[in-house]
C-alpha cells in the first residue's frame, strides 16, 4: 500500500511517502521553491518523494491531507461571526483566499498530481490536524505504547491534545481548544519582541536565559494556567477573535511599552518577556505531561507540534517530568503532519503494522551497542541525494576547481584538520534531514572549543542575531563525558547542561547580554549558551556513518569528540538542497571550504599545498539541479 502524505496552505508544506507502513521519502516545498516556510501545494515534494521511490503517481494508493479544510473554514468563520458587523470589510477581502485554500484543495492537490505525471484521479482522504501531529508523534517513535501529547498554536479548532499510542493505533484522550493556546500566546510574545511569529520563536528561545520572569504576573492578566495544565486565555485581551493586538493600548501597559520595532536593539524588556513566556511555556508543557502520565500509566512519552520544538521545554520535561523517556518527532511542526497524515491512515486505517518494530534493523541497522533509538525515522535523511558522480559532473560543466577525495577516511581526516586550524566548513553528505535541524547532511560546522567563532558564524556566516547559541553534535559513546543526559538526543531537541568538569569559572558576569555571551563558560564555549545549556545531538554510527567518522577524525585530531553544527543556509534562506544551493550559499557565507559528498571546494585558496591525488570524473551529462529526478537514492 503506497500512501502519500500532504501538508499544505498556511506554512511549511511537505510531502512524504509510506509504503506498506514504512517510511520511504519526506521532504518540505521550500528546499525546492526557495521559499521559506512556503505553504503552497508541494508540487516539487511530491515529486521528489515519487522519484526516490521509482513511482509514479498513479502507482499511488491513497493520498492523505493533513488536516480537514472545511472545519478550518468553520473556526475561520466563527472568528469572523464574533467580531459582528466589524468584521463585514476584512471577510469580504479574505474570501476569494478562504474559496481556493478551503473549498479548492482538493482540485489543487489532483492538478498537482497531474503535473508530476498522474493520469488519473487519486484517492484523497483528510486526516484532523492533531490526529497527524500525535501520529507523526507516536507511530514512527521506537515504543510498542507510549503517552502522546500534542501542542501547537491551533489546528482546525484544537491547540493541544493528550493522546495514547498502541501497536498501530494512537487515540486522542482529551483536547484543548481555540481559542486557549499557549502556542498563540508564545508568537504573541515573539512578535512583541521584535521576531516573527512562525519564525521567530527560536529566537525567543534563546534570548530568554538573559532576562528575569518579571512579566509573569503581567501574563496572568490575560492566562489562566490550570493544573492539569489547561489554560483559559482572554481573548478579547489579546484580539485573537480579529484585529492586530500590536495596536491594543492594554497591551501595551501590560508589557511595557509597544513592540520592538524592526532593526532596534534588543532591550532588557524584550528579554525579561521572552523568559517570563518561556517559563510558562515549561510550565503548561509539564502540567499537561503529568496530567497524561496519570490518565495512561506510561512510561515513556511521545511528542509533536511546533511547540515540541521548544528544546528548553523538552529538557525540563525529560529532568522533572514523570516520563522516563521522551520522544519528539524530528519534523514536529506542519511539516511533520504530512507524514503523520500517511502513517494514520497506513497504520489506523488501514490496519497495517508497524515494520520498525517487528524488525528494529530494518530502521536503523543498528549496530550493537550504538545506543541510537530504534525508531522509524532513518535519522530523519529522508530527502533526496546526489552521487559522487552527479556532483563532479556538474562541477566540471560549470568549471568550478575542485578536488575529489574517494577514501572516505582520507576525506575525514583531512576535514578534520581542516576544522581544527579553525575553517567553517560547508558539510553537504547523503540525504537531505527533513525538518527544521540539519543533522549531518546539510550542516555548516566549526570547532567549539572557539572563544569567537559563535559570534563570527552568527554575523558573518549566518547574518542573524549574535545572542543565538549553536547546537554541539557530540558522538554518541562520549556524550556522558560532555554532557549530563538522561537518555540519547540524535534530532537536536533536548538541551542538557554541560558537565561540571567541562565548565569554566566565571568570574565576572556582565550586565549587557551582547558581552555576556562573549564570556567562555565550558571547553566547548561555542555551543555552550549563558545558562550552562546545550542543545546536543547525539550522532550514532548506525544512522550518520560518515558524520560519525567525521566527528571520530577530529576527536582523534583534537581530542574533542564534539562539533559545532549548525544549519547550512543563511539569514532568511530556507536549508539547502542541492550541491548548487550549497556553494552558492557557502559563497555568499564566506565560509573556508565546501564538502560536497567526496569533493572539496576550498573557497579561500587555502587549499593544502599536496592535495591528495585523486582525479576528477567526466562530465556525464546530469542535470544537477533537477531535484524531483534526478540525484536521488
Amino acid at each position: 500500500m503506497k500512501v502519500l502524505g500532504i501538508s499544505c496552505d498556511y506554512h511549511d508544506a511537505a510531502a512524504a511517502l509510506v509504503i506498506d507502513g514504512e517510511i520511504i521519502a519526506a521532504s518540505e516545498e521550500e528546499r525546492f521553491s526557495r521559499h521559506k516556510h512556503d505553504a503552497s501545494v508541494p508540487e516539487r515534494s511530491i515529486a521528489s518523494c515519487l522519484a526516490i521511490a521509482g513511482l509514479t503517481p498513479d502507482g499511488l494508493d491513497a493520498v492523505v491531507m493533513h488536516e480537514k479544510p472545511l472545519v478550518v473554514l468553520s473556526r475561520v468563520l466563527a472568528a469572523r461571526q464574533r467580531r459582528g458587523p466589524a468584521a463585514l470589510g476584512s471577510f469580504t477581502r479574505e474570501f476569494p483566499t478562504l474559496l481556493r485554500r478551503n473549498f479548492m484543495v482538493a482540485n489543487r492537490i489532483d492538478s498537482a498530481l497531474r503535473r508530476v505525471g498522474a493520469s488519473k484521479s487519486i484517492p484523497l482522504r483528510y486526516s484532523e490536524h492533531h490526529l497527524s501531529h500525535a501520529a507523526a508523534a507516536f507511530l514512527p517513535s521506537p515504543f510498542e505504547t507510549a503517552a502522546v501529547l500534542t501542542v501547537d498554536g491551533i489546528g482546525e479548532w484544537s491547540t493541544a491534545t493528550l493522546g495514547h499510542g498502541v501497536k498501530q493505533r494512537v487515540d486522542i484522550l482529551a483536547e484543548q481548544r481555540y481559542p486557549n493556546s499557549i502556542g498563540l500566546l508564545y508568537s504573541l510574545a515573539t512578535i512583541w519582541c521584535g521576531f516573527e511569529a512562525n519564525e521567530g520563536e527560536y529566537k525567543l528561545m534563546g534570548l530568554a536565559p538573559f532576562g528575569q520572569p518579571r512579566f509573569a504576573d503581567a501574563l496572568r492578566d490575560i492566562v489562566e494556567l490550570h493544573d492539569d495544565g489547561s489554560m483559559t486565555v482572554d481573548a478579547k485581551a489579546v484580539r485573537w477573535w480579529g484585529g492586530d493586538p500590536r495596536r491594543m493600548s492594554s497591551l501595551v501597559e501590560l508589557f511595557d511599552g509597544p513592540p520592538r520595532g524592526s532593526g532596534e536593539p534588543v532591550t532588557e524588556r524584550d528579554a525579561d518577556l521572552a523568559r517570563s513566556i518561556q517559563e510558562l511555556v515549561e510550565t503548561a508543557v509539564l502540567r499537561m505531561a503529568n496530567h497524561l502520565h496519570e490518565q495512561t500509566g506510561e512510561r515513556n512519552l511521545c511528542m509533536a507540534g511546533g511547540v515540541a520544538l521548544n528544546c528548553v521545554a523538552n529538557g525540563r520535561l525529560l529532568r522533572d517530568g514523570p516520563f522516563d523517556e521522551v520522544w519528539v518527532q524530528p519534523a514536529a511542526g506542519d511539516a511533520g503532519s504530512a507524514l503523520g497524515a500517511a502513517l494514520w491512515y497506513s497504520h489506523d486505517e488501514l490496519g497495517l503494522p508497524r515494520p520498525h518494530l517487528s524488525n528494529p534493523l530494518q530502521a536503523a541497522n543498528e549496530v550493537p551497542g550504538d545506543g541510537a533509538p530504534r525508531d522509524a525515522m532513518r535519522g530523519a535523511a529522508l530527502g533526496p541525494s546526489f552521487s559522487s558522480t552527479e556532483i563532479g559532473a556538474w562541477l566540471d560543466a560549470e568549471s568550478i576547481e575542485h578536488t575529489q577525495v574517494a577514501d572516505r577516511s582520507e576525506l575525514v581526516q583531512l576535514v578534520a584538520e581542516q576544522l581544527g586550524a579553525g575553517s567553517v566548513v560547508g558539510w553537504f553528505e547523503g540525504r537531505m534531514e527533513f525538518g527544521p535541524r540539519s543533522l549531518g547532511h546539510r550542516s555548516i560546522l566549526a570547532d567549539p572549543r572557539s572563544e569567537s567563532v559563535q559570534r563570527d558564524i552568527n554575523l558573518r556566516v549566518k547574518g542573524r542575531e549574535s545572542f543565538r547559541p549553536f547546537a554541539p553534535a557530540v558522538l554518541a559513546e562520549h556524550a556522558a563525558e560532555w554532557f549530563d543526559m538522561e537518555q540519547a538526543s540524535p534530532y537536536m531537541l533536548i538541551t542538557f547542561p554541560v558537565t561540571e568538569s567541562q565548565r569554566l569559572p566565571v568570574a565576572h558576569e556582565p550586565s549587557d547580554p551582547i558581552e555576556r555571551v562573549q564570556v567562555p563558560r565550558s571547553a566547548i564555549p561555542a555551543c555552550t549558551h549563558v545558562d550552562g545549556s546545550a542543545r546536543v545531538q547525539t550522532v550514532h554510527r548506525s544512522t550518520s556513518p560518515a558524520f560519525w567518522e567525521l566527528l571520530t577524525a577530529f576527536h582523534a585530531h583534537s581530542g574533542c569528540p564534539v562539533l559545532l553544527n549548525t544549519s547550512f543556509n543563511v539569514a532568511g534562506e530556507p536549508i539547502v538542497c542541492t550541491p548548487d544551493d550549497a556553494l552558492r550559499t557557502a559563497r555568499s557565507a564566506g565560509m573556508d571550504l565546501l564538502v560536497l559528498e567526496d569533493r572539496l571546494i576550498y573557497l579561500n585558496d587555502q587549499a593544502p599545498e599536496t592535495p591528495p591525488e585523486n582525479p576528477t570524473e567526466s562530465p556525464t551529462g546530469d542535470n544537477i539541479n533537477e531535484t524531483t529526478s534526478g540525484g536521488n537514492d
